[in-house]
């Protein structure tokens, strides 16, 4: 395999004098000690001891050799056949070398899709947490970030499998979706979106016919990842089930029956997508495909619903990993590339848009790590924890893949004219960030979520409310005035989202009550986190952070009104260098008009 890209990936990444360098070479872990810092707070000891090797072999392949592969793959995309050489009717899509070597790192060496419900994996004697999954999901997504849906996907199939399918069901499909032995592992797909109704699922026209032992599905889906999946979850209509989302059931559609011939549906064609290339989205067609009944019939949308939450997390972690990738590159030639003789990170209003670019990384970061947390703490049984992720998964999902088509941008632009060549990444992250914010929902979607559904009729505010004062209380040496400041702030964004949930007629806001919701918890996280980090180390630099989250995103500014240079620049050179800041010096500033 590795001979097969050896041509392809020949040549040095940058030759002195002529252009600023890039990221090749780069350990994507060793350059982001937030992250090490975060996982130090929210791990336990003995495992972030664990896996610090895996995730250190996992950032440098990230920045090289997976880094390459992904070029590799975006530009090759998928092919898909009609028949086999002999001229069966047999579909099988055809991907380049360098997707199966992705895919050979993310579901074989690292198993990432079943670190949380498989034991075992990388050498650890028990499921890991959800936060330590997403530690590998962020930097894997820094390289690749098309296979981060098969991943996920195979990962909810065997979530749902697991939690609502029958013992029989479990021991037929289950190992195969958890494997991380290649000649095993059977991927998995969602076949969720319809033309008739996209987000609004009750519309779906998929129905279900039940024959003996299975079921027989007939329709159409029309937006399809991982297309050639082994194993598919999807949803249709059981005959003589009532209209919308309560007559919907959820079924598992598997690629290849029992005798090895091809299941009864067919992939029409696969799409030209704008983004993630490399991944197969198709369009398919069930003719009388055989599929089995999981869970309850009656609540096939609800436990999709389950999936879909769980989604939408990684769908965060993923947006926020092209953000940090975009940053390392800003980064990369900002600090190598001389303009006027000046390194631009060196010129005031480079390191204005520098620290753009950092603060929304940062915010989404801690924001993923947070609701990783929740997922954790639900799944063991929390009921506050469950509430407080069903108003962060939302939140995090319509901010963050926002925020991630921005920064990319801002990112390619820094790099300059080169950075619109797509031999460069930049291009790249550009187009595939468009994707975070169509996956599991529209932003419009995911707003009236939060909104209308986790606020207005959950009241999961409350528990965001009572988290973010805790943790405001747990933050003992962040400065009195500015934790004072965060706790009025929060009491006015949860107020301001009840406003508008509570009537129709104010459903426009919905965008803009999330957006608050969202940088009010990040700036109190922020300085949990400083305090939290400065105990362990000295550094509160975070908490530099939570003044710009307020300051940028939430104040309303002058526009004629020239900023305080000293204090800006003192924020800058903090933030941007890789010197530690203790709480005495940057509260001061924090606390600076």
């Amino acid at each position: 395999m590795h001979q097969l890209l050896k041509h392809d990936m020949a040549g040095p990444a940058h030759r002195p004098g002529l252009l600023a360098p890039d990221t090749t070479g780069m350990n994507f872990y060793r350059a982001d000690p937030a992250l090490t810092d975060l996982l130090r707070i929210h791990l336990p000891d003995t495992l972030f001891r664990h896996i610090e090797p895996h995730l250190d072999r996992l950032g440098a392949l990230a920045g090289s050799h997976l880094d390459e592969c992904a070029r590799l793959a975006d530009r090759h995309t998928p092919i898909l056949h009609q028949r086999d050489r002999f001229g069966g009717d047999v579909q099988w899509i055809e991907y380049h070398p360098a997707y199966r070597e992705l895919e050979r790192a993310a579901f074989g060496e690292f198993g990432i899709h079943a670190m949380s419900i498989r034991k075992g994996i990388l050498g650890w004697p028990d499921k890991y947490p959800v936060v330590a999954k997403h530690a590998f999901t962020f930097l894997f997504n820094q390289a690749e970030f098309g296979l981060g849906c098969p991943i996920n996907v195979t990962d909810g199939c065997a979530k749902l499998l697991a939690n609502f399918g029958s013992d029989a069901l479990k021991t037929k499909y289950l190992d195969g979706l958890t494997q991380t032995d290649m000649a095993k592992l059977t991927q998995g797909g969602q076949f969720m979106t319809e033309k008739e109704g996209g987000s609004d699922v009750g519309t779906l026209t998929t129905t279900a016919v039940q024959e003996g032992d299975h079921w027989r599905l007939s329709g159409e889906k029309w937006f399809c990842s991982n297309a050639d999946a082994k194993v598919v979850m999807l949803l249709a209509r059981p005959d003589g089930a009532p209209p919308g989302t309560r007559g919907v059931g959820l079924f598992l559609m598997p690629r290849f029956l029992d005798d090895g011939s091809q299941n009864y549906y067919r992939i029409v064609r696969l799409k030209d997508k704008l983004g993630t290339r490399s991944m197969a989205s198709g369009e398919i067609k069930l003719e009388g495909a055989i599929a089995y009944a999981v869970g309850r019939l009656d609540r096939g949308f609800v436990q999709m619903a389950e999936m879909v939450n769980s989604s939408r997390l990684s769908n965060g972690v993923k947006s926020t990993a092209l953000m940090r990738r975009a940053y390392h590159d800003a980064m990369t030639v900002a600090k190598n590339r001389v303009v006027f003789g000046s390194r631009i990170v060196d010129l005031p209003l480079g390191r204005r848009q520098l620290l753009k670019i950092m603060l929304a990384t940062e915010q989404a970061l801690s924001m993923s790590f947070l609701t990783a947390e929740a997922l954790d703490r639900a799944e063991a049984g929390s009921q506050d924890a469950a509430a407080l992720l069903r108003i962060l998964t939302p939140t995090l999902k319509f901010r963050a893949t926002r925020d991630a088509r921005k920064v990319c941008g801002d990112a390619l632009e820094m790099r300059g004219g080169i950075g619109y060549i797509e031999e460069f990444a930049t291009a790249r992250l550009l187009r595939d960030a468009h994707l975070g914010s169509i996956w599991e929902g529209t932003g419009n979607i995911v707003a009236l979520d939060a909104l209308k559904r986790a606020v207005g009729r959950h009241g999961a505010e409350s528990a965001l409310a009572a988290d973010l004062f805790a943790r405001l209380d747990d933050s003992a040496t962040v400065p009195v005035p500015w934790r004072d400041r965060l706790r009025g702030l929060t009491d006015r964004a949860v107020s301001f989202a009840r406003d508008v949930s509570a009537r129709s007629e104010n459903e426009a806001e919905a965008r803009r009550a999330t957006s608050l919701l969202y940088h009010v918890a990040s700036a109190v996280q922020l300085a949990w986190e400083a305090g939290r980090i400065h105990e362990m180390r000295g550094d509160a630099r975070r908490l530099l952070l939570s003044r710009l989250v307020i300051d940028h995103r939430l104040t309303a500014s002058d526009p004629f009104r020239l900023t305080e240079n000293k204090v800006r620049d003192a924020i800058a050179a903090l933030l941007l260098g890789e010197r530690d800041a203790g709480m005495a010096e940057v509260g001061e500033l924090v606390l600076a008009a």
